[in-house]
Protein backbone atom coordinates (compact mmCIF):
# COMPACT_ATOMS: atom_id res chain seq x y z
CA UNK A 1 0.00 0.00 0.00
CA UNK A 2 1.42 3.38 -1.02
CA UNK A 3 -0.54 5.68 1.28
CA UNK A 4 -3.17 5.79 3.99
CA UNK A 5 -4.83 8.51 6.06
CA UNK A 6 -7.21 7.15 8.66
CA UNK A 7 -8.78 8.06 11.99
CA UNK A 8 -10.15 5.39 14.32
CA UNK A 9 -12.65 5.94 17.13
CA UNK A 10 -12.44 3.06 19.59
CA UNK A 11 -14.61 2.03 22.54
CA UNK A 12 -13.75 -1.66 22.70
CA UNK A 13 -10.91 -3.30 24.61
CA UNK A 14 -10.13 -5.70 21.74
CA UNK A 15 -10.53 -3.98 18.36
CA UNK A 16 -8.87 -6.86 16.52
CA UNK A 17 -11.43 -9.37 17.81
CA UNK A 18 -14.30 -7.12 16.74
CA UNK A 19 -12.85 -6.66 13.26
CA UNK A 20 -12.30 -10.40 12.85
CA UNK A 21 -15.90 -11.23 13.73
CA UNK A 22 -17.68 -8.14 12.34
CA UNK A 23 -15.80 -7.03 9.20
CA UNK A 24 -18.88 -5.59 7.49
CA UNK A 25 -19.83 -1.97 8.23
CA UNK A 26 -23.19 -0.49 9.15
CA UNK A 27 -24.08 1.63 6.08
CA UNK A 28 -26.78 3.62 7.88
CA UNK A 29 -24.42 4.63 10.68
CA UNK A 30 -21.71 5.42 8.13
CA UNK A 31 -24.04 7.71 6.18
CA UNK A 32 -25.13 9.48 9.36
CA UNK A 33 -21.52 10.10 10.42
CA UNK A 34 -20.56 11.32 6.95
CA UNK A 35 -23.42 13.81 7.11
CA UNK A 36 -22.33 14.96 10.58
CA UNK A 37 -18.67 15.41 9.70
CA UNK A 38 -19.29 17.05 6.33
CA UNK A 39 -22.45 19.03 6.95
CA UNK A 40 -21.11 21.82 4.73
CA UNK A 41 -21.12 19.42 1.76
CA UNK A 42 -23.67 17.41 -0.14
CA UNK A 43 -22.75 13.81 0.70
CA UNK A 44 -23.61 11.05 -1.75
CA UNK A 45 -22.90 7.30 -1.42
CA UNK A 46 -20.77 5.83 -4.17
CA UNK A 47 -19.73 2.28 -3.30
CA UNK A 48 -18.38 -0.12 -0.77
CA UNK A 49 -14.72 -1.00 -0.93
CA UNK A 50 -12.06 -2.26 1.43
CA UNK A 51 -9.44 -0.55 3.53
CA UNK A 52 -6.85 -2.05 1.22
CA UNK A 53 -8.08 0.11 -1.66
CA UNK A 54 -9.72 3.04 0.11
CA UNK A 55 -7.54 4.01 3.08
CA UNK A 56 -5.94 6.94 1.23
CA UNK A 57 -8.82 8.78 -0.47
CA UNK A 58 -8.88 11.99 -2.49
CA UNK A 59 -10.12 15.19 -0.86
CA UNK A 60 -13.56 14.91 -2.44
CA UNK A 61 -14.18 11.45 -0.98
CA UNK A 62 -14.49 9.84 2.44
CA UNK A 63 -14.74 6.18 3.39
CA UNK A 64 -16.27 5.13 6.69
CA UNK A 65 -16.55 1.80 8.44
CA UNK A 66 -18.81 1.56 11.50
CA UNK A 67 -18.29 -1.68 13.40
CA UNK A 68 -19.46 -2.63 16.92
CA UNK A 69 -17.50 -0.44 19.30
CA UNK A 70 -15.21 1.17 16.75
CA UNK A 71 -15.34 3.32 13.65
CA UNK A 72 -12.81 4.23 10.98
CA UNK A 73 -12.87 7.38 8.86
CA UNK A 74 -10.58 7.41 5.83
CA UNK A 75 -10.08 11.04 4.88
CA UNK A 76 -7.40 13.22 3.35
CA UNK A 77 -7.87 15.51 6.36
CA UNK A 78 -5.91 12.97 8.41
CA UNK A 79 -2.79 13.36 6.24
CA UNK A 80 -1.33 16.05 8.48
CA UNK A 81 2.31 17.00 8.80
CA UNK A 82 1.41 17.99 12.37
CA UNK A 83 -1.25 15.57 13.63
CA UNK A 84 -2.05 17.83 16.60
CA UNK A 85 -3.67 20.19 14.07
CA UNK A 86 -6.49 17.71 13.49
CA UNK A 87 -9.76 19.71 13.60
CA UNK A 88 -11.69 19.37 16.86
CA UNK A 89 -14.69 17.94 15.02
CA UNK A 90 -12.57 14.98 13.94
CA UNK A 91 -10.90 14.42 17.30
CA UNK A 92 -13.99 13.11 19.09
CA UNK A 93 -17.22 13.24 17.07
CA UNK A 94 -18.56 10.06 18.70
CA UNK A 95 -17.52 10.62 22.35
CA UNK A 96 -15.19 7.66 21.96
CA UNK A 97 -12.72 6.48 24.59
CA UNK A 98 -9.77 6.56 22.20
CA UNK A 99 -9.02 8.37 18.96
CA UNK A 100 -6.14 7.11 16.81
CA UNK A 101 -4.77 8.88 13.75
CA UNK A 102 -2.44 7.03 11.39
CA UNK A 103 -1.16 8.33 8.05
CA UNK A 104 1.72 7.56 5.75
CA UNK A 105 2.97 8.10 2.21
CA UNK A 106 5.56 5.52 1.16
CA UNK A 107 6.67 7.55 -1.86
CA UNK A 108 7.58 10.47 0.38
CA UNK A 109 8.95 8.20 3.13
CA UNK A 110 6.67 10.04 5.54
CA UNK A 111 4.59 8.69 8.39
CA UNK A 112 2.53 10.11 11.26
CA UNK A 113 0.39 8.94 14.14
CA UNK A 114 -1.43 10.42 17.12
CA UNK A 115 -3.51 9.35 20.10
CA UNK A 116 -6.21 11.13 22.09
CA UNK A 117 -7.88 9.65 25.16
CA UNK A 118 -11.44 10.89 25.77
CA UNK A 119 -10.52 13.90 23.65
CA UNK A 120 -7.33 14.67 25.61
CA UNK A 121 -4.11 14.63 23.60
CA UNK A 122 -1.59 11.94 24.57
CA UNK A 123 1.00 11.38 21.83
CA UNK A 124 1.88 12.40 18.27
CA UNK A 125 4.74 11.84 15.87
CA UNK A 126 5.41 12.83 12.26
CA UNK A 127 8.59 12.61 10.21
CA UNK A 128 10.35 11.86 6.98
CA UNK A 129 13.47 9.70 6.98
CA UNK A 130 15.53 12.77 7.90
CA UNK A 131 13.30 15.43 9.45
CA UNK A 132 11.15 15.06 12.56
CA UNK A 133 8.13 17.28 11.87
CA UNK A 134 6.28 16.71 15.13
CA UNK A 135 7.14 14.79 18.28
CA UNK A 136 4.77 15.59 21.14
CA UNK A 137 3.75 13.71 24.26
CA UNK A 138 5.44 10.78 25.95
CA UNK A 139 6.82 7.99 23.73
CA UNK A 140 5.13 4.64 24.25
CA UNK A 141 6.73 1.33 25.15
CA UNK A 142 6.12 -0.24 21.73
CA UNK A 143 8.22 2.54 20.12
CA UNK A 144 11.47 1.46 21.82
CA UNK A 145 12.63 -1.10 19.22
CA UNK A 146 12.30 1.51 16.47
CA UNK A 147 14.36 4.11 18.30
CA UNK A 148 16.88 1.39 19.20
CA UNK A 149 17.54 0.65 15.53
CA UNK A 150 15.85 -2.75 15.43
CA UNK A 151 13.83 -1.77 12.33
CA UNK A 152 16.45 -0.15 10.06
CA UNK A 153 15.63 1.66 6.84
CA UNK A 154 16.09 -0.57 3.77
CA UNK A 155 18.51 1.81 2.06
CA UNK A 156 19.50 1.04 -1.51
CA UNK A 157 23.15 0.27 -2.18
CA UNK A 158 23.68 3.65 -3.89
CA UNK A 159 22.04 5.61 -1.05
CA UNK A 160 24.15 7.26 1.61
CA UNK A 161 22.11 8.07 4.71
CA UNK A 162 23.16 11.25 6.45
CA UNK A 163 24.01 11.59 10.13
CA UNK A 164 20.53 12.97 10.87
CA UNK A 165 18.69 10.04 9.26
CA UNK A 166 16.28 8.28 11.58
CA UNK A 167 16.91 4.63 12.49
CA UNK A 168 13.58 3.52 10.99
CA UNK A 169 11.33 4.11 8.01
CA UNK A 170 8.51 6.47 9.10
CA UNK A 171 5.74 4.63 7.17
CA UNK A 172 6.68 1.44 9.02
CA UNK A 173 6.73 3.32 12.33
CA UNK A 174 3.23 4.67 11.71
CA UNK A 175 2.02 1.25 10.60
CA UNK A 176 3.38 -0.25 13.82
CA UNK A 177 1.22 2.22 15.75
CA UNK A 178 -1.82 0.96 13.87
CA UNK A 179 -0.85 -2.64 14.65
CA UNK A 180 -0.37 -1.82 18.32
CA UNK A 181 -3.70 -0.04 18.65
CA UNK A 182 -5.93 -2.03 16.30
CA UNK A 183 -4.25 -5.38 15.82
CA UNK A 184 -3.38 -5.13 12.13
CA UNK A 185 -1.05 -3.28 9.82
CA UNK A 186 -1.52 -1.82 6.36
CA UNK A 187 2.02 -2.60 5.24
CA UNK A 188 2.90 -5.69 7.26
CA UNK A 189 1.49 -9.07 6.22
CA UNK A 190 -1.08 -10.53 8.57
CA UNK A 191 -0.44 -13.91 10.11
CA UNK A 192 -2.91 -16.78 10.47
CA UNK A 193 -6.12 -15.62 12.11
CA UNK A 194 -5.19 -11.94 11.85
CA UNK A 195 -7.46 -9.47 10.12
CA UNK A 196 -6.05 -7.39 7.28
CA UNK A 197 -7.13 -4.26 5.40
CA UNK A 198 -8.47 -6.35 2.51
CA UNK A 199 -10.88 -8.05 4.94
CA UNK A 200 -12.51 -4.84 6.17
CA UNK A 201 -15.28 -3.19 4.19
CA UNK A 202 -15.81 0.58 4.24
CA UNK A 203 -18.67 2.68 2.85
CA UNK A 204 -17.66 5.33 0.34
CA UNK A 205 -19.10 8.80 -0.17
CA UNK A 206 -18.41 11.65 -2.57
CA UNK A 207 -18.32 15.17 -1.11
CA UNK A 208 -19.86 17.85 -3.33
CA UNK A 209 -20.01 21.60 -2.69
CA UNK A 210 -23.33 22.43 -1.07
CA UNK A 211 -26.13 22.50 -3.63
CA UNK A 212 -24.00 21.07 -6.45
CA UNK A 213 -24.53 17.34 -6.09
CA UNK A 214 -26.06 15.65 -9.15
CA UNK A 215 -29.67 14.60 -8.86
CA UNK A 216 -30.31 10.95 -8.12
CA UNK A 217 -32.55 9.19 -10.60
CA UNK A 218 -33.90 6.57 -8.24
CA UNK A 219 -34.71 6.14 -4.59
CA UNK A 220 -31.89 4.51 -2.65
CA UNK A 221 -33.32 1.62 -0.67
CA UNK A 222 -31.12 -0.77 1.27
CA UNK A 223 -31.63 -4.50 1.13
CA UNK A 224 -30.81 -6.35 4.37
CA UNK A 225 -27.89 -8.73 4.38
CA UNK A 226 -26.11 -7.13 1.44
CA UNK A 227 -22.82 -6.28 3.14
CA UNK A 228 -20.05 -8.79 2.55
CA UNK A 229 -16.31 -8.94 2.92
CA UNK A 230 -15.96 -9.08 -0.85
CA UNK A 231 -15.26 -6.06 -3.01
CA UNK A 232 -18.79 -6.36 -4.34
CA UNK A 233 -20.70 -4.78 -1.47
CA UNK A 234 -23.54 -2.80 -0.04
CA UNK A 235 -23.30 0.16 -2.40
CA UNK A 236 -23.25 -1.96 -5.55
CA UNK A 237 -27.04 -1.96 -5.49
CA UNK A 238 -27.13 1.78 -4.87
CA UNK A 239 -25.23 2.97 -7.89
CA UNK A 240 -24.80 -0.10 -10.09
CA UNK A 241 -21.01 0.17 -9.97
CA UNK A 242 -18.41 -0.89 -7.49
CA UNK A 243 -14.83 0.34 -7.68
CA UNK A 244 -11.90 -0.26 -5.43
CA UNK A 245 -8.71 1.60 -6.18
Amino acid sequence: MISASTIWYVDTADPSAVLRTHPDPDPVAAAALAGQLYAEHDVRPIMIGTLHGCAGPDRDEVYIGCYPGLTVVCTAEAALVRPTKLPDLLVRPLASEHTYLMSFDAKLHWGAFAHWERGEFRRSFSSTRVDILENEGLPMVWERPFWAGEHPVPWRSDDRPGPQSLPFDPPDFADAANDEWLGFGYRSPGGPGRVGPADLAVCGFTLYPKGRAPETKSTLVARPGTATRRKRGVFGWLRGADRVR
